[in-house]
């Protein structure tokens, strides 16, 4: 559309605050939707919304050609209670402390700053995806490129990607004159994504999966005094001392061993009486050697607890070696890493890499921010690397890259 990355970023950076000022937690997503969706519209960019996803797509999409998709999310955790300023009107300006938060950030002016919930994770990375996305929109690249903006991701909700994911392969997307709608062309599932999550826009080529598990040791209760019954919280304590020691014998060459962690524990309800019902939270990091199942499956063998996963859907994922996408990465110098936070990536039934603007730490904690220049940057990388990765070709449907 023949705009500058100055220009697409100081129109990125309104957009951004507008999307802040609008609560978008999981699960409630619509209003920050509509207005997202407006915005492409107004931009001249066609999209269609799948429950609160936005999908968009080139008007020269060609089943002939294979897809890269752009993707990340619309939604927000919950605000902490910590925040010095509004989380969704921020007014930083007027804290006592501002020349010495600004400092801490390492930014002179709060004018180079976008701050308020949801600005580093997922604003930044959906506000830069989007520029970028209008930057090729109507230039032919020997791929089709796909903009997705997702809901439900920060709780792993089926109403976000995994629904998405699902209308691609089931063929309940089409194209038609360049608009998203039913009828015409059917959209495939893209062949490539690029997960925009904050980190400072190097290329994650793995990421840990996620499995909470919830244990359970039930006992007999009974008078402390008189040590009756069985002790639910002593079968915990030697479960958890064996989850502990637990050693999985597989280890990635990507991510290393998996971690597992005992969170939290609870039991008893007065100080005389035995405890006939004892829980506690593992939290597991897994790697790509095994899938949650397994995981589950091999804990279970261990304990007298019983072990119940609260779902075993996020998975582990890993770019597979010789991916153009790492090609790309590697002709571009950017640096490459494994991160330990899950995403997207595990609902996505393609080759990924994850990258974005802002900075991972910042992410879940009070007076979140991004800086104008990392959204700036995140713009120009975006272009630069599907500008490099158009230049791999070749990227037709029968081609084996």
């Amino acid at each position: 559309m023949g705009k500058t990355i100055d220009t697409l970023t100081t129109e990125s950076v309104p957009l951004l605050r507008e999307m802040i000022a609008i609560p978008s937690p999981s699960f409630k997503e619509e209003a920050v939707s509509c207005h997202v969706s407006a915005f492409l519209t107004r931009s001249g960019i066609a999209n269609f919304r799948l429950k609160n996803n936005i999908i968009a797509i080139q008007p020269s999409y060609s089943p002939d050609k294979k897809t890269m998709m752009l993707c990340a999310h619309l939604d927000t955790v919950s605000p902490s209670d910590d925040y010095t300023f509004d989380p969704y009107t921020p007014d930083y300006t007027r804290l006592d402390n501002r020349h010495e938060w600004l400092e801490a950030i390492g930014v002179t002016s709060s004018s180079e700053i976008v701050a308020g919930l949801g600005a580093n994770d997922d604003g930044a990375s959906a506000a830069a995806m989007i520029a970028a996305f209008r930057h090729f929109y109507d230039k032919e690249l020997p791929f089709n490129l796909m903009l997705v903006l997702g809901a439900e991701e920060e709780r792993s909700g089926k109403d976000g990607m995994e629904t998405v994911w699902k209308a691609f392969e089931t063929g309940d997307l089409h194209a038609c004159d360049g608009a998203v709608s039913f009828g015409q062309t059917r959209i495939s599932p893209p062949d490539w994504a690029i997960v925009g999550e904050p980190t400072a826009m190097k290329a994650a080529i793995a990421e840990r999966g996620l499995l909470v598990i919830d244990g359970l040791a039930e006992g007999v209760s009974g008078h402390a005094a008189r040590e009756e019954g069985v002790n639910a919280l002593y079968i915990a304590m030697d479960d958890i001392r064996k989850l502990r020691n637990f050693r999985f014998s597989k280890v990635s060459p990507l991510m290393g061993k998996v971690k597992l962690t005992v969170t939290q524990i609870n039991a008893g309800t007065v100080h005389n009486v035995v405890p006939d019902r004892c829980s506690f939270v593992v939290d597991i990091r897994p790697t790509e050697q095994y899938t949650n199942s397994e995981i589950l499956g091999m804990l279970q063998s261990e304990c007298r607890s019983t072990l119940s996963a609260r779902n075993l859907r996020n998975r582990s994922s890993a770019t597979p070696d010789g991916s153009p996408l790492i090609e790309c990465a590697s002709r571009l110098d950017m640096e490459t890493f494994i991160s330990p936070t899950t995403s997207d990536w595990m609902r996505i039934g393609c080759d990924a890499i994850k990258m974005g603007p802002g900075d991972s730490a910042r992410s879940h904690r009070k007076d979140e921010y991004v800086t104008i220049p990392e959204i700036r940057d995140g713009i120009e990388k975006y272009i630069g690397y599907i500008g490099c990765f158009a230049g791999m070709a070749p990227f037709s449907k029968n081609s084996t890259d």
